[in-house]
């Protein structure tokens, strides 16, 4: 008991802290203590050589910002604390005291937290559109790749890579089109709400939002400081596509098993058995799988850390923050790992032509033809097939119904309906091609099939809708890099009035 008592008295003075969160937070709070400084100059409300001694301090704090996240953070209750003492010790108290004028914790960290999940929002998208694009490359490679499509992960329907591969991508492509929304509402400067009641001096909200790249004023000043709802969207997103992540890694688990045998696993993702030399683990992708689980754990811990609050703030928001970087974290990672599995996975084409045809995959297309030349009902035409699959059993691996001739046909039809589809108008040719791989596959060519031309079309089409997505995340990265280097000059203008 004296062990544990001795270690919670130890533990006492760190546990109000949160360390990885401020070293987080560390370079947005001096973009913010910089902006902020600049409108207090600009609005008259500190005197110009005062703020530009105290851009100069957060200049010099800058250049030693390593060290200082090491060495000092650590010692202060939060990185806003830290980096005011940093300045009062350089400056005096006189000048140093004065940057915090306007404004409260309450709003500073809010504005910081939206900063920093900015930039890793844009990180992530730009990944996020680089494993879409390895996706579609793959997919071009292998538009005559022949594979077994699943439901209720049994054979179904012969369809191709390229087309599976697709289905993947379009699902990163609404992953990619939630998180360029979320950056719009996380893109919004609560800066100036101070504690929760705005402030009496004559501050410019819109000047500090448009210096540190905001698209727009959150304007409520008590909505200002205690909504984490943009949190909670930010991870909810994703949370989506970790479960998408995490279909693909199933995927890939399944694939490379004997049993499949579909794919060989990269070296550099996959690691071997401690007591069975032969073995080759997909172990990057059972974690991309298992840490799905952990972002919907920082989602329900953020959600219950927020439920029920009353305005404005509270400290319970400050557990908020370790939950969205490690959600984060995850999220990109994940990411990275899964677009080097996409990039350089063997695949065995043989083996996957092979399966395609396992399980009598082209039954669906048989009764189809048979409607379509006999006209017939289809669920009439499902009988028909469905007995001769029955019989056949084909749910014990027979490649295909290999009798499953004209003659053969007719046997079941007269069963089931008294007549022959060879005199209703079923021909041999018909049957031969609803029976073969390729035609059945390329028979498929509506809207988002299967077939070549149809691939071939919405390959084009994801090219286009890729490189908009590109362009659109670009132009808002860019934005915020123009604001921050006129913010940076703005800086350097008034550190200058120190020299003249």
């Amino acid at each position: 008991m004296r062990i544990v008592y001795k270690y919670i008295k130890k533990m006492d003075g760190d546990y109000i802290h949160s360390l990885e969160a401020d070293r987080w937070l560390f370079h947005a709070d001096l973009v913010v203590d910089k902006a902020h400084v600049v409108m207090l100059a600009e609005r008259g409300i500190i005197r110009a050589e005062e703020a530009a001694a105290i851009l100069k301090s957060l200049q010099n704090l800058q250049l030693r910002s390593e060290v200082f996240i090491e060495r000092e953070l650590p010692n202060y209750e939060d990185v806003h604390t830290a980096i005011e003492s940093w300045v009062t010790r350089e400056v005096g108290d006189n000048a140093g005291g004065r940057m915090h004028t306007a404004r409260s914790r309450n709003d500073e960290v809010a504005t910081c937290i939206r900063i920093a999940l900015r930039e890793e929002l844009l990180r992530l998208m730009k990944e996020l559109n680089e494993l879409r694009r390895a996706l579609i490359e793959r997919a071009a490679e292998n538009i005559e790749t022949v594979m077994p499509g699943y439901t209720h992960l049994q054979h179904a329907q012969p369809t191709t890579l390229a087309h599976h591969l697709l289905a993947h991508a379009d699902a990163f492509a609404r992953d990619f089109a939630r998180l360029i929304a979320v950056y719009e509402r996380v893109n919004v400067s609560p800066l100036g709400a101070a504690a929760f009641a705005a402030t009496g001096f004559p501050i410019d909200r819109e000047r500090t939002a448009e210096l540190l790249g905001f698209d727009s004023v959150l304007e409520n000043s008590m909505d200002a400081v205690s909504t984490r709802d943009f949190v909670i969207e930010a991870v909810s997103c994703y949370a989506n596509l970790m479960t998408n992540l995490s279909r693909l890694a199933e995927e890939i688990i399944l694939w490379s098993s004997s049993e499949f045998g579909f794919i060989t696993l990269p070296e550099e993702y996959a690691t071997g058995s401690s007591i069975m030399p032969q073995k080759r683990n997909p172990d990057y992708a059972e974690l991309i799988r298992a840490r799905a689980g952990s972002v919907y754990g920082c989602l329900l811990s953020i959600l219950s850390i927020c439920k029920a609050l009353p305005y404005s703030y509270n400290r319970d928001l400050q557990e908020v923050t370790p939950h969205l970087l490690r959600a984060t974290e995850i999220s990109m990672t994940s990411v990275a790992v899964m677009r080097g599995y996409v990039t350089k996975l063997e695949l065995k084409k043989e083996r996957m032509a092979y399966e395609a045809k396992v399980g009598f995959t082209t039954a669906t297309e048989l009764a189809d033809t048979i409607v379509r030349e006999t006209g017939l009902p289809f669920r009439t035409a499902y009988r028909i097939v469905a007995s001769m699959a029955e019989e056949k059993g084909h749910e014990h691996g027979e490649t295909n119904i290999a009798d499953a001739d004209l003659n053969r046909i007719d046997e079941f039809s007269v069963r089931i309906t008294g007549k022959r589809v060879s005199e209703l108008g079923l021909t041999p040719e018909s049957v031969k091609e609803a029976l073969d791989i390729v035609s059945n596959i390329n028979r498929r060519n509506v809207t988002g099939g299967p077939a070549r031309k149809e691939v071939m079309r919405m390959l084009r089409a994801r090219e286009d809708d890729l490189n908009r997505d590109d362009k659109l995340r670009g132009a808002k990265e860019e934005r915020v890099k123009l604001c921050l280097r006129e913010l940076e000059r703005e800086v350097e203008r008034r550190i200058q009035t120190l020299h003249n």
